[in-house]
Parts: C-alpha cells; structure tokens; sequence
C-alpha cells in the first residue's frame, strides 16, 4: 500500500514537471512577450539594487523547498509562510509584486506568480554574469501559505542532514552542492556567526577551521564583539559578491567559508569532491542553471490545479 501511494505521488509529480515548457505564456498575452516584460522589470532593478540577486535566489529556494514552487511564500497573513522566521531575511517580494502589476495590466488572470519568481530568478541570475538559459512555464498558485510547514536547512545543519533533506525534495548531493554555490552572492549576518567567529562548540575560541586572519579580519571590522547592531556579512570574498561565479567554491578551499555547513562541504568525503571540481573548473554558471531548472520543478501544480493570483499576496 505504501509503495502504491509513492508511485501514485511520484507519478503526478513527473506529470506536473512534464506540462512545464520553455515559451509557455508566448501567444497567451495579447501579444505581448510576458518574459521580455519579466526582464525588463527585473533590468530595472538590477540596475539600482544588485543586491536583488541575493534576494530571488534566496525566494525561489524558501519558496521550492517548502510546499513546492508555488509562491506560497509570497502570501501575506498572521501565519502565513513570510512570517516563519528563516523568512524574515527574505526580499524582493516587492518587485514580484511589480511584475504582476504590470502582466495584469496587460493580460489579467494569464501569468502566475510562480512563474514570475522563477523566470526573474533566472534573468536576475544572468544579469550577474551567469549564463543564459531557458526556463520551462506554466506553474500555477498555491492556495494554502502556513508557517508551520517552513522546514529549511539551519546554516549549522550537518553535511549528511542537509544531503536528507535535499534528497526529500527529489534533489541530489550534486544538486545541493551547486545550489549552494547562490552563496557566491549571499549574505548573512553577524548574529548568525558569532558562536564560530568568538565561542565555536563552548571554546570561547573561533572555529579552528576558518583560517586564523580571515577569522581575525570578520571580528575587527565586519562582527567586532558588542556591538549594538547586526551586520550583514558577505559569503563570497567583496571583489566577488554580486557575481554569479565559482569563487564561493575558492573561498571554501581556502577555508574562508562563512556559514558552518559552507566549510562543512569540504570536510564531508560525499561533498568535498565537487567542491574541488567547481572550484577548478569553469562549469559551475552551467551546472547552476540546471540545477536551478530542476528545482524550479520541484511539487509544482499545473493544469486545473491550485491558481493563477490576482494579487500575489493574496489568495483570490
């Protein structure tokens, strides 16, 4: 009975992923190209803001990784999956916001929310000097959005923990691994390091694994010890921080990852092979565009299934 449930799952998922298709909206816009709009949008905001990198690719992770792409996250409400806590450092939902205004004021009702987040993911991605690729479309709204169901991987989550709950998700230790390298444009902050940078596992020490002056350098200028506010930390090295590059990958090697599970990658035998490989290699732009497809399938709802939003953060 089970295996008959797994099989019935496993088989609609396959479905669902199987409707998804590059140019999926061309011809269903009144003319209009929905994806040129998405772009232009997203150009937009580049342009001012590349910090925006961060932000979608952090979205569309927090959003795939909980009930599937369905843009749950983007619901507002008392208890909503925005309110979680891994959510709170999460932005851009006002430029997702932007997009749609726009697309329903060309063709209402035609283009979802789940689609805007990873076809600007995407063109955010290749802004920052990734490589271009297609994306398939044709996802349709959640229409249920509930803290409770927030279960993300903790920055001090365990190489083989973290290997589980990608592989729940249908995503392999491969996956993982390059989906991680988004880091090579993200932030995080001081308050989530500060047990590795002055007290790691009760020593009062730093952690040993970091090298000493990076150790050194965080603690003077970027986390010093009291001060009153939270900074953001970069996790790729400043020459590099709103690229879409393998440098992360570098830094890793050189024992300057900022993130306990960051450096965890090289220290786990499953793990620190491709680490190398990325590092060495001029692959990773390519390898992230698939990995990024293949998570932007992840328990996606097609067809009749869930909704096309008016407003993306209201269920209609």
């Amino acid at each position: 009975m089970k295996f008959l449930v797994f099989f019935l799952i496993l088989s609609m998922a396959l479905r669902n992923q199987a409707q998804l298709q590059v140019g999926f909206y061309n011809g269903k816009c009144k003319g209009n190209d929905v994806e040129a709009v998405i772009r232009g949008q997203v150009t937009q905001r580049f342009s001012r803001d590349q910090t925006i990198v961060a932000g979608l690719l952090r979205m569309i992770f927090h959003d795939c990784f909980v009930n599937g792409c369905d843009a749950s996250i983007l619901v507002d409400g008392p208890n909503s999956e925005k309110t979680a806590i891994p959510n709170q450092t999460v932005f851009g939902f006002d430029l997702i916001n932007q997009v749609k205004s726009a697309l329903e004021n060309i063709c209402p009702g035609v283009v979802s929310c789940a689609d805007i987040i990873i076809a600007a993911t995407r063109d955010a991605s290749v802004l920052a000097g990734g490589a271009p690729f297609d994306v398939e479309l044709g996802r349709r709204d959640g229409t249920v959005s509930l803290s409770w169901l927030v279960n993300l991987p903790r920055p001090d989550i365990s190489v083989q923990d973290s290997i589980n709950l990608f592989q729940s998700k249908g995503l392999s230790t491969w996956d993982m691994v390059i989906l991680m390298g988004g880091h090579t444009v993200g932030v995080t902050h001081c308050s989530v390091i500060h047990d590795r940078l002055y007290n790691y596992q009760g020593t009062g020490k730093p952690d040993p694994s970091m090298v000493a002056w990076y150790a050194w350098v965080l603690q003077t200028y970027t986390c010093p010890a009291g001060q009153p506010w939270d900074n953001q930390v970069l996790l790729d090295d400043y020459s590099s921080a709103y690229t879409v590059d393998n440098n992360y990958y570098k830094q890793l090697l050189a024992n300057k990852g900022i993130l306990p599970i960051d450096q965890e990658l090289t220290n786990d035998w499953s793990t620190a092979w491709i680490v190398q490989f990325l590092a060495e290699s001029t692959y990773f732009p390519y390898v992230f565009n698939q990995a990024l497809v293949k998570l932007g399938a992840v328990g996606v709802l097609t067809g009749n299934q869930g909704q096309i939003r008016k407003v993306c953060s209201k269920i209609n």
